[in-house]
């Protein structure tokens, strides 16, 4: 069976800014991709209401899975209203039992916002609960068996709710393939008046490349990079140094100084 990686996020476009470029390189090393975001993004507009750009956002978003090269799966919650509840984690475990992924790419623990702490939440839970019978999900998937490993993008700007520095255990190099995860984030083009008026963004399109800089300065300067931090193996996989993202994308992976092994 082909192996498979899912990134699990909150919004359309925070899959494009933090992992698209991690997927497009898994998609290149021979895995099957799944994309699904569990928030519409309904409350990303300044001038169109909820039904309008809920809807502007589901065509952009699957055109930006498209062109990373994903299985595009439909979100499960309006913006703001995002829920650690046992009826998400239906929906989301599943999905990953549909999935079956060797990889889960997902939200940092620690970020500005709920909407992104809870998307990761409810990932971690639902490929903790991949393996077990006794879960049920709606709708219905059989338990799957075998290892997956759960892999937590960086923050928002590098940094932490509290506004504590958040390092990364290693990054992946992404510099090869920069322009194809442009055009997937620029797919989003609804988000530009959006992120500027709300976020002070500016272009978000030159945002995501300094943001990537950045990353990659973890390891060495001048480099595009993505960074990543892998979850505990317990309850996901047989021994602690199951790390399947490192071992596909190895010549693009580098540890850093002081993250954890």
């Amino acid at each position: 069976m082909k192996k498979s990686a899912i990134a699990i996020f909150a919004h359309p476009d925070d899959v494009e800014f933090m992992a698209a470029g991690t997927m497009i390189l898994l998609a290149k090393a021979g895995y099957e991709l799944h994309y699904f975001l569990l928030c519409s993004g309904n409350c990303g507009a300044v001038s169109l209401g909820p039904n309008e750009i809920r809807g502007v956002r589901e065509a952009e978003a699957r055109k930006a899975a498209e062109i990373v090269g994903a299985e595009f799966h439909p979100c499960i919650s309006d913006d703001l209203e995002l829920v650690y509840s046992v009826e998400n984690l239906r929906r989301v475990t599943a999905v990953i039992r549909h999935a079956h992924p060797e990889i889960v790419l997902t939200h940092s623990p620690q970020d500005y916002m709920e909407d992104h702490m809870i998307a990761s939440r409810l990932a971690v839970s639902a490929a903790f609960a991949r393996e077990i019978p006794n879960f049920f999900t709606d709708p219905v998937e059989e338990h799957i068996e075998g290892e997956t490993a759960v892999y937590h993008a960086m923050p928002h700007m590098l940094i932490d709710q509290l506004r504590k520095p958040v390092q990364p255990d290693f990054v992946i190099e992404t510099g090869s393939v920069l322009e194809t995860k442009r055009q997937a984030l620029a797919a989003h083009a609804s988000q530009k008046e959006w992120l500027d008026r709300t976020q002070r963004l500016g272009s978000y399109l030159q945002t995501m490349e300094d943001l990537s800089l950045e990353v990659g300065s973890f390891v060495r300067k001048g480099i595009h990079a993505e960074g990543w931090r892998r979850h505990s193996h317990m309850g996901f996989g047989s021994e602690s140094g199951f790390n399947p993202l490192a071992k596909a994308l190895d010549s693009f992976h580098y540890p850093c100084p002081g993250g954890a092994r």
